[in-house]
């Protein structure tokens, strides 16, 4: 091996996800509140994290400016090692699109269009041609155990089914890192359990880093990482330890 071959191998894997000094505030009357107070973070490529904390803590915005639905006031996003501020409006509707998929609480599904159709209009948006959307789609769509459902429009299916069909819409594009805001949150627990299942299970079988943002411990305990919002701060859990661990969860995620 070469001196120049010995430097490459030697040399970090670039984060799928990087913030730097990441802070977000608004204002309220005469008020300014501070939601993100300088936030550090990396995800690993194939890394997955949960985001927890009290709520109204701000695990929303942080998907949102991670997600480049919103513009940090301070710091930078990094996507792949891309800073934010470097993007036009065009870069960052192609890496929105494409190099993230995005589940929310609400599966946000167009009512109009079935199950198939819904999976495959993110697909088609990216240009792809019809055959390859619809064969993509089905393979999705099996993998969340809706095979016989494809056809079904969105007031056709069950809470779960419906997520499961968001969870797969996140997914067309084959996109690098998924970001999830309380995805079974408005599921009973029985139903909870079998979305966040196949959930963690897809994202484990296609190797996607996710950062997940849950009150659900089950679903937190599975991921890699554990990590607090709270008062506009982020706090690594793993630093804690197993004891850490508990306690964490007694304050944070069963609120």
């Amino acid at each position: 091996m070469n001196d120049q071959t010995e430097t490459s191998a030697k040399l970090p894997a670039i984060p799928v996800l990087s913030l730097k000094g990441v802070r977000r505030h608004y204002v309220q009357g005469k008020s300014i509140i501070d939601v993100l107070r300088g936030i550090d973070l990396q995800v690993a490529s194939g890394e997955t994290v949960a985001l927890v904390g009290p709520s109204g803590a701000g695990k929303s915005t942080l998907l949102h400016v991670t997600g480049l639905l919103e513009a940090p006031d301070e710091g930078e996003v990094f996507l792949n090692g891309i800073p934010s501020s470097d993007m036009d409006d065009d870069t960052r509707t192609k890496m929105r699109r494409e190099y993230l998929g995005f589940v929310y609480q609400n599966h946000n599904l167009q009512p109009e269009f079935s199950a198939l159709e819904n999976v495959m209009i993110p697909q088609m948006i990216a240009g792809k041609k019809k055959k390859e959307a619809i064969e993509y789609a089905e393979h999705l769509l099996e993998k969340m155990g809706l095979k016989d459902r494809i056809k079904h429009r969105p007031a056709q299916l069950s809470g779960g089914e419906a997520q499961r069909v968001a969870i797969a819409r996140a997914l067309a594009n084959k996109p690098h890192m998924l970001l999830a805001d309380e995805p079974t949150g408005n599921l009973d627990p029985m139903t909870s359990e079998n979305v966040f299942n196949v959930l963690v299970d897809v994202v484990r079988e296609t190797g996607l880093s996710a950062l997940i943002a849950t009150h659900n411990p089950e679903l937190a305990d599975r991921m890699d990482r554990m990590i607090a919002l709270k008062d506009g701060k982020l706090e690594e859990l793993d630093t804690l330890g197993m004891s850490g661990r508990i306690a964490f969860k007694q304050r944070f995620v069963q609120v």
